[in-house]
Protein backbone atom coordinates (compact mmCIF):
# COMPACT_ATOMS: atom_id res chain seq x y z
CA UNK A 1 0.00 0.00 0.00
CA UNK A 2 1.32 3.71 -0.72
CA UNK A 3 -0.08 6.88 1.25
CA UNK A 4 -2.46 8.31 -0.44
CA UNK A 5 -0.56 12.05 -0.32
CA UNK A 6 2.75 10.20 -1.05
CA UNK A 7 4.56 12.95 -3.75
CA UNK A 8 7.06 9.64 -4.77
CA UNK A 9 4.00 7.48 -6.77
CA UNK A 10 1.09 9.26 -8.94
CA UNK A 11 -2.21 7.57 -7.93
CA UNK A 12 -5.12 6.42 -11.19
CA UNK A 13 -8.40 6.99 -9.49
CA UNK A 14 -9.98 4.34 -12.26
CA UNK A 15 -7.44 1.74 -11.54
CA UNK A 16 -7.31 1.80 -7.34
CA UNK A 17 -8.98 1.49 -4.31
CA UNK A 18 -8.39 4.05 -1.19
CA UNK A 19 -8.13 1.98 1.93
CA UNK A 20 -7.62 2.50 5.81
CA UNK A 21 -4.24 0.40 7.31
CA UNK A 22 -5.91 -2.78 8.31
CA UNK A 23 -6.19 -2.18 12.15
CA UNK A 24 -8.06 -5.12 13.34
CA UNK A 25 -6.21 -5.68 16.59
CA UNK A 26 -7.59 -2.00 17.61
CA UNK A 27 -10.61 -1.38 15.49
CA UNK A 28 -13.71 -3.18 16.15
CA UNK A 29 -15.79 -0.70 13.51
CA UNK A 30 -17.31 -2.87 10.63
CA UNK A 31 -17.64 0.01 8.57
CA UNK A 32 -13.74 1.40 9.00
CA UNK A 33 -12.50 0.65 5.59
CA UNK A 34 -16.22 1.33 3.97
CA UNK A 35 -15.77 5.32 5.09
CA UNK A 36 -12.60 5.48 3.18
CA UNK A 37 -13.88 6.74 -0.24
CA UNK A 38 -16.34 9.66 1.42
CA UNK A 39 -13.43 10.63 3.33
CA UNK A 40 -11.09 11.06 0.81
CA UNK A 41 -13.22 13.13 -1.35
CA UNK A 42 -15.24 15.22 1.45
CA UNK A 43 -12.53 15.84 4.41
CA UNK A 44 -15.19 15.10 6.37
CA UNK A 45 -15.82 12.48 8.80
CA UNK A 46 -17.95 10.94 11.78
CA UNK A 47 -14.75 9.77 12.95
CA UNK A 48 -11.23 10.99 13.65
CA UNK A 49 -9.56 11.38 10.35
CA UNK A 50 -7.02 8.92 9.73
CA UNK A 51 -4.28 8.37 7.09
CA UNK A 52 -5.59 7.13 3.71
CA UNK A 53 -3.49 4.59 1.61
CA UNK A 54 -3.95 3.42 -2.17
CA UNK A 55 -3.44 0.14 -4.02
CA UNK A 56 -3.44 -0.74 -7.85
CA UNK A 57 -6.27 -3.15 -8.82
CA UNK A 58 -3.90 -4.29 -11.43
CA UNK A 59 -0.93 -5.76 -9.45
CA UNK A 60 -1.00 -8.71 -6.93
CA UNK A 61 -2.60 -9.84 -5.34
CA UNK A 62 -5.74 -7.61 -6.00
CA UNK A 63 -6.17 -8.91 -9.60
CA UNK A 64 -6.58 -12.19 -8.76
CA UNK A 65 -9.47 -11.22 -7.24
CA UNK A 66 -12.83 -10.69 -9.50
CA UNK A 67 -13.74 -7.27 -10.20
CA UNK A 68 -16.97 -7.78 -8.22
CA UNK A 69 -15.00 -8.50 -5.11
CA UNK A 70 -12.47 -6.33 -4.94
CA UNK A 71 -14.46 -3.62 -3.20
CA UNK A 72 -15.96 -6.22 -0.71
CA UNK A 73 -12.50 -7.34 0.17
CA UNK A 74 -11.52 -3.93 0.48
CA UNK A 75 -14.23 -2.89 3.17
CA UNK A 76 -13.16 -6.54 5.28
CA UNK A 77 -11.16 -5.58 8.58
CA UNK A 78 -8.96 -8.74 8.02
CA UNK A 79 -8.86 -9.31 4.14
CA UNK A 80 -6.52 -12.42 4.40
CA UNK A 81 -9.90 -14.56 6.57
CA UNK A 82 -11.70 -12.76 4.44
CA UNK A 83 -10.09 -13.89 1.22
CA UNK A 84 -10.49 -17.92 2.99
CA UNK A 85 -13.70 -17.69 3.57
CA UNK A 86 -14.90 -16.46 0.25
CA UNK A 87 -12.58 -19.43 -1.17
CA UNK A 88 -14.34 -22.01 1.01
CA UNK A 89 -17.82 -20.83 -0.40
CA UNK A 90 -16.58 -20.92 -3.61
CA UNK A 91 -15.77 -24.40 -3.36
CA UNK A 92 -18.93 -25.28 -1.62
CA UNK A 93 -20.75 -23.84 -4.95
CA UNK A 94 -18.90 -25.89 -7.19
CA UNK A 95 -21.01 -28.36 -8.67
CA UNK A 96 -19.88 -32.19 -8.55
CA UNK A 97 -18.71 -33.91 -11.75
CA UNK A 98 -16.60 -37.18 -12.73
CA UNK A 99 -13.48 -35.14 -11.98
CA UNK A 100 -14.22 -33.00 -9.12
CA UNK A 101 -16.39 -35.22 -6.24
CA UNK A 102 -16.79 -34.94 -2.49
CA UNK A 103 -13.18 -35.98 -2.27
CA UNK A 104 -11.47 -33.36 -4.34
CA UNK A 105 -13.76 -31.14 -2.39
CA UNK A 106 -12.50 -31.73 1.10
CA UNK A 107 -9.02 -31.54 -0.09
CA UNK A 108 -9.60 -28.33 -1.27
CA UNK A 109 -11.00 -27.61 1.90
CA UNK A 110 -8.76 -28.71 3.96
CA UNK A 111 -5.91 -26.59 2.28
CA UNK A 112 -7.99 -23.67 2.67
CA UNK A 113 -8.32 -24.43 6.75
CA UNK A 114 -4.56 -24.90 6.79
CA UNK A 115 -4.04 -21.41 5.24
CA UNK A 116 -6.56 -20.54 7.70
CA UNK A 117 -4.78 -21.43 10.87
CA UNK A 118 -1.41 -20.07 9.47
CA UNK A 119 -3.29 -16.50 9.03
CA UNK A 120 -4.24 -17.26 12.53
CA UNK A 121 -0.58 -17.72 14.00
CA UNK A 122 0.27 -14.25 12.47
CA UNK A 123 -2.31 -12.83 13.80
CA UNK A 124 -1.17 -13.88 17.24
CA UNK A 125 2.68 -13.02 16.55
CA UNK A 126 1.06 -9.40 15.41
CA UNK A 127 -1.72 -9.01 17.97
CA UNK A 128 0.81 -9.78 21.39
CA UNK A 129 2.39 -6.46 21.69
CA UNK A 130 4.81 -5.18 25.03
CA UNK A 131 2.97 -3.32 27.16
CA UNK A 132 3.88 0.38 26.69
CA UNK A 133 4.69 1.12 30.00
CA UNK A 134 7.50 -1.88 30.22
CA UNK A 135 8.92 -0.87 27.30
CA UNK A 136 8.99 2.97 28.74
CA UNK A 137 10.41 1.70 32.26
CA UNK A 138 12.73 -0.90 30.58
CA UNK A 139 14.65 2.49 28.17
CA UNK A 140 14.36 4.81 31.54
CA UNK A 141 16.31 2.53 33.75
CA UNK A 142 18.46 1.79 30.77
CA UNK A 143 19.54 5.62 30.16
CA UNK A 144 20.13 5.87 34.41
CA UNK A 145 22.07 3.35 34.84
CA UNK A 146 24.32 4.34 31.76
CA UNK A 147 24.47 8.04 32.80
CA UNK A 148 25.79 6.47 36.47
CA UNK A 149 28.08 4.39 34.84
CA UNK A 150 30.69 6.77 34.20
CA UNK A 151 31.18 7.72 37.60
CA UNK A 152 32.08 4.13 38.56
CA UNK A 153 34.40 3.71 35.36
CA UNK A 154 36.51 6.86 35.81
CA UNK A 155 38.61 5.91 39.09
CA UNK A 156 40.16 2.73 37.29
CA UNK A 157 39.98 4.07 33.53
CA UNK A 158 40.47 7.53 33.48
CA UNK A 159 40.36 8.98 30.05
CA UNK A 160 39.07 5.87 28.70
CA UNK A 161 35.70 6.38 30.19
CA UNK A 162 34.20 7.90 27.36
CA UNK A 163 35.44 5.52 24.80
CA UNK A 164 33.67 2.24 27.15
CA UNK A 165 30.69 4.37 27.96
CA UNK A 166 30.19 4.55 23.87
CA UNK A 167 30.96 0.92 23.75
CA UNK A 168 28.30 0.47 26.00
CA UNK A 169 25.81 2.66 25.25
CA UNK A 170 25.79 1.53 21.18
CA UNK A 171 25.24 -2.26 22.14
CA UNK A 172 23.16 -1.89 24.95
CA UNK A 173 20.39 0.55 22.82
CA UNK A 174 21.23 -1.81 19.67
CA UNK A 175 19.72 -4.42 21.34
CA UNK A 176 16.47 -2.43 22.81
CA UNK A 177 16.33 -1.55 19.43
CA UNK A 178 16.43 -4.64 17.54
CA UNK A 179 13.88 -5.56 20.83
CA UNK A 180 11.70 -2.95 19.82
CA UNK A 181 11.67 -4.33 16.37
CA UNK A 182 10.58 -7.74 16.45
CA UNK A 183 8.23 -6.91 18.72
CA UNK A 184 6.44 -6.69 15.63
CA UNK A 185 7.74 -8.67 12.59
CA UNK A 186 5.96 -7.77 9.75
CA UNK A 187 6.49 -3.96 9.71
CA UNK A 188 9.67 -4.64 7.92
CA UNK A 189 11.20 -6.81 10.12
CA UNK A 190 10.63 -10.36 8.44
CA UNK A 191 11.28 -10.95 5.08
CA UNK A 192 7.59 -11.61 4.37
CA UNK A 193 8.36 -13.32 1.23
CA UNK A 194 9.89 -15.54 2.69
CA UNK A 195 7.15 -16.47 5.59
CA UNK A 196 4.62 -16.11 2.41
CA UNK A 197 7.03 -19.20 0.44
CA UNK A 198 6.90 -21.35 4.22
CA UNK A 199 2.99 -20.52 4.67
CA UNK A 200 2.83 -22.30 0.91
CA UNK A 201 5.09 -25.05 2.23
CA UNK A 202 2.73 -25.42 4.97
CA UNK A 203 0.02 -25.95 3.42
CA UNK A 204 0.50 -27.65 0.10
CA UNK A 205 2.99 -29.79 2.38
CA UNK A 206 4.71 -32.97 -0.04
CA UNK A 207 1.53 -33.13 -1.96
CA UNK A 208 2.67 -32.88 -5.23
CA UNK A 209 5.30 -35.35 -4.84
CA UNK A 210 2.63 -37.46 -3.23
CA UNK A 211 0.62 -37.18 -6.28
CA UNK A 212 3.16 -38.64 -8.45
CA UNK A 213 1.93 -41.89 -6.87
CA UNK A 214 -1.04 -41.84 -8.88
CA UNK A 215 0.49 -41.41 -12.33
CA UNK A 216 1.66 -44.41 -14.15
CA UNK A 217 4.43 -43.96 -16.55
CA UNK A 218 4.33 -46.22 -19.88
CA UNK A 219 8.14 -47.38 -19.41
CA UNK A 220 8.10 -49.20 -22.44
CA UNK A 221 7.66 -45.57 -24.52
Amino acid sequence: MKRLNDPNFVRDPEFSIVLYPDHATSDADAEAAAVASSEELTGMSRRKTRELYWVDKRTLPWRLLPSLTKEECARAQNRPLWVCDRMAKELHTIPDAPDFTARERLALVSKVDALSQAIGACERIHQTVVPLNYARHALRSLTVWLLSLPFALVKDLGLMTGVILFVMSWMLFGVYEIGYSIEDPFQGTLRLSILCDAIRRDVLGDEIIRNTAFVLEDEGG
